[in-house]
Parts: structure tokens; sequence; C-alpha cells
């Protein structure tokens, strides 16, 4: 299984941006899907993860209400909206697939996409 992360970019405070995660070479909705972030210095971190049906969406406490993930299944991606973005969430983000759990747990992940730079200018 291949996820190719794309999207990151620079943003300034308050504007929104959507990364894109693209699976290549599995059974999709074998996988619940994730998004994890890690900044300079600091542990890679939960962001948000979604079922493999769609029905169930995690966020870790600081993006909630700001951001939402979503997945099409029929095009193999999920995606991640960031809306109202301040300088915490500038993070090298992460997409991972978890072929057992609900994909909120860092050392659970089955595969990791190569990440994609997120800066946040104030």
């Amino acid at each position: 299984v291949q996820l190719q992360a794309s999207g990151g970019g620079l943003v300034q405070a308050g504007a929104s941006l959507r990364l894109s995660c693209a699976c290549s070479g599995g059974i999709f909705v074998r996988y619940a899907l994730a998004w994890f972030r890690q900044a300079p210095g600091k542990e890679r971190k939960f962001v948000a993860s979604i079922s493999r049906s769609g029905s169930d969406e995690y966020y870790a406490d600081s993006v909630k209400d700001r951001f939402t993930i979503s997945r099409d299944n029929a095009k193999n991606t999920v995606y991640l909206q960031m809306n109202k973005m301040n300088s915490e969430d500038a993070a090298v983000y992460f997409c991972g697939a978890d072929s057992v759990g609900a994909g909120t747990r860092v050392d659970r992940m089955d595969y990791w996409g190569e990440g994609t730079l997120v800066t946040v200018s104030s």
C-alpha cells in the first residue's frame, strides 16, 4: 500500500487549506485512514481519523470544530479540510492507514505516506 499526501503549503493565520492523500496498491476500504502531524522536535501526534465506511470520524481536541476529515472510496483518497488555522497547526502532516483499529494510535498504523509541510504565517 502506498500513500501519497499532497496539498501542504504556506497559509496565513485564519485561512483554510485542504490536504489530500491518495492510496494505491491495496484495498482502500479495508483501512481506517488518519492524519497525524509532527512539529519540529516533537512527536508525531494524532489529528483526525475516519472509519472504513466513512461513518465515524475522530478528532484531536485541538482541531475539533476546525478540521474535517473525509474519504472518497471511489477515488481511494482521504482529505483533511483545515479551517481557521493558527500557528499551532504548522507541522508536517502525514496520512496513515490502519487495518485493525480506528486509526487513532500512531503505533498501530500499518502504512504511512510521506509528509506534506504546512506552514502558518501570523
